[in-house]
């Protein structure tokens, strides 16, 4: 017996003192294939200059614009501001990598951008939620809109989401970098996440798997149960709406926000809130594509540029700066 935990003993000290070791990773990335990562990085590139460029547009315009210093233009700002962030934590380093034949990533490296992705991940869907709210109470309780959602509240709001956001971050960040690394330091990812580095652990996961399911859980499943709450209250009050343009124009108001929370909700569950033993490392490295790159690309897009206000506001604020040249 006493052999048996001497030899166990030994194996964890020698998991330990090569985990200490690693000094990087090395990032698989998307492909292997010189031809298609090329195009990759053309159309990454593209896409994160729509994305930097068309969340900043929203942020001068709603900024410069005093027509839209309203509680909802103040939470797309801070969604574009988070957008930005979001999709800087993981691109840039996703081109270079592109364009280099090894992809190292430090270790003090792969754990701030591990703790930057969820971080920014979290605060999103805390203020989805958060913006659900704020269109129940414009449709449901319209009368009320101004009292309810004073500055006051929507200061604190903002200041729950990036609080719970970046405590939840430094959870996950703890519990996966005090693992022992010792099966290979070649993360199967474009970047730092939790299920490609548990896979790369020679310890017992289970701690980590509670945390995703508890700590992230909480978040990710609390706010789209928010989320759907509100938006079960605001579909019964459209549909008591008696006229036919009434209806499209309240249901207008928030359809593209639904469509948004369908999307990045759907994906984050999908990658996260499941067992460890169920990962396709090959496949699901695809699905942070969508959530994490694409929709900060897209939600200027569908929250703002479809929007008569800011539209409008945009035209106001080029035709003044025309002027001036």
């Amino acid at each position: 017996m006493g052999v048996f935990l001497h030899g166990n003993s030994i194996r964890n000290i020698e998991s330990k003192n090569q985990s200490t070791r690693i000094t990087e990773f090395l990032l698989l990335g998307l492909t292997d294939n010189s031809t298609s990562q090329l195009i990759l990085f053309v159309f990454f590139l593209v896409v994160y200059l729509i994305t930097v460029l068309g969340n900043c547009l929203m942020i001068i315009t709603i900024t410069l614009s005093s027509t839209l210093h309203s509680p909802m233009y103040f939470f797309l700002c801070i969604l574009s501001v988070v957008d930005i962030c979001y999709t800087t934590s993981t691109v840039p380093k996703l081109l270079m990598d592109f364009l280099s034949e090894v992809k190292r990533i430090s270790f003090m490296g792969c754990v701030a951008q591990l703790y930057s992705f969820i971080s920014f991940g979290g605060i999103e869907c805390i203020l989805l939620a958060v913006m659900a709210g704020d269109r129940y109470v414009a449709i449901c309780v319209p009368l009320r809109y101004t009292e309810i959602m004073s500055w006051k509240l929507c200061m604190l709001l903002v200041s729950i989401c990036w609080v719970i956001g970046l405590l939840n971050s430094l959870a996950h960040t703890i519990f996966t970098f005090r693992l022992p690394f010792c099966k290979s330091h070649s993360i199967n990812h474009f970047f730092c996440d939790i299920p490609p580095l548990l896979a790369l652990s020679c310890a017992d996961t289970t701690a980590n798997e509670v945390v995703v399911y508890t700590a992230g859980g909480s978040v990710i499943v609390g706010s789209f149960l928010m989320t759907l709450i509100s938006y079960i209250f605001i579909v019964t009050t459209i549909v008591k709406i008696k006229t036919v343009s009434g209806r499209l124009k309240a249901f207008s108001t928030c359809a593209s926000h639904l469509t948004v929370v369908i999307l990045y909700f759907g994906t984050i569950v999908f990658t996260y809130i499941r067992p460890t033993s169920t990962y396709s490392l090959d496949q699901d490295r695809v699905v942070p594509v969508l959530y994490g790159i694409m929709t900060p690309m897209l939600n200027p897009v569908i929250y703002s540029f479809r929007n008569k206000e800011v539209q409008g506001s945009i035209q106001k604020i080029f035709r003044k700066n025309s002027v001036i040249c």
